[in-house]
């Protein structure tokens, strides 16, 4: 007998869930110690489920629908709660503040920033995942990639700053023709007006992005903010003396890089050399 396979569950559909329990909870004048025991539950369990934390299981959802009559709400909730986010939660903010930010600082050491990525390459990025993506998955994950792009070429576009390694242009990812497509789209995205890139060659003997990748951003209200990434996670970051930090480190980076005009003339001989 095979193993059921484990489902996961769309944290902001958690969350969704997780609110609408609180607020029939609220309506029906009952604290979560009261709810809890009144569906043989603990109250523990209660405050997570509200807080999006724990998912909400199905014979639980309908004891709940009972007690609170909600005429059968949780239990639709529940079995028509998607099983993963097309969008990790956790990034989730950071594209609502992408969208809308005056200005984009983008360091990267491994791969191209999402918003200078073409179609194949998206798709090259998302077949190396591990575990493997299915087909619908990666055809998901790559049109909203693409959707993104659109930022650069809005009537008012960020300023965008961009340092990449020269490692991620020499990398194959992909193969020898999306290699070529993609060295060509970004020599392209050089020449627009208000988009500076600057490549970090390798063998250099100092480097400020050691620690690894990060993103600056400014507000619409002028607020500064970082965002970073990890293997399973992400953080905004809002403090000033932290986003300060990274300022300061970005401003060496682009010291260190070649300037705009030298990191044309990289690509170029780099598309020569194909």
């Amino acid at each position: 007998m095979q193993p059921r396979k484990r489902q996961r569950k769309n944290a902001s559909a958690m969350k969704l869930v997780g609110a609408l329990v609180a607020r029939f909870r609220i309506a029906a004048e009952m604290t979560q110690r009261q709810l809890a025991e009144q569906t043989c539950t603990q109250p523990e369990t209660i405050a997570s489920i509200e807080q999006g934390r724990r998912a909400l299981q199905l014979p639980l959802a309908r004891r709940m629908d009972t007690l609170l009559e909600t005429k059968g709400a949780l239990e639709t909730a529940v079995e028509n709660m998607p099983e993963v986010d097309l969008i990790p939660a956790w990034a989730e903010e950071y594209l609502d503040l992408e969208r809308e930010a005056l200005a984009l600082s983008w360091f990267e050491n491994q791969v191209l920033p999402g918003l200078l990525q073409t179609e194949s390459y998206a798709r090259a990025v998302f077949r190396t995942d591990v575990p493997a993506l299915t087909e619908e998955e990666i055809g998901q994950r790559v049109a909203t990639r693409l959707d993104r792009r659109e930022i650069l070429l809005r009537k008012q576009p960020p300023t965008a700053s961009f340092v990449i390694s020269e490692a991620i242009l020499i990398d194959r990812l992909g193969g020898d023709e999306v290699h070529m497509e993609t060295l060509r789209h970004v020599r392209r995205c050089a020449d627009i007006p208000g988009i500076a890139i600057q490549i970090m060659p390798l063998g250099r003997g100092t480097h400020a992005g050691l620690s690894g990748p990060f993103i600056l951003l400014e507000t619409p209200d002028h607020q500064r903010l970082a965002y970073t990434e990890t293997q399973r996670g992400s953080q905004l970051i809002s403090a000033p003396d932290e986003v300060s930090i990274l300022e300061r480190k970005y401003a060496m980076l682009r010291t260190q890089a070649l300037n705009t005009e030298e990191t044309r003339a990289l690509l170029d001989r780099l598309l020569g050399e194909l």
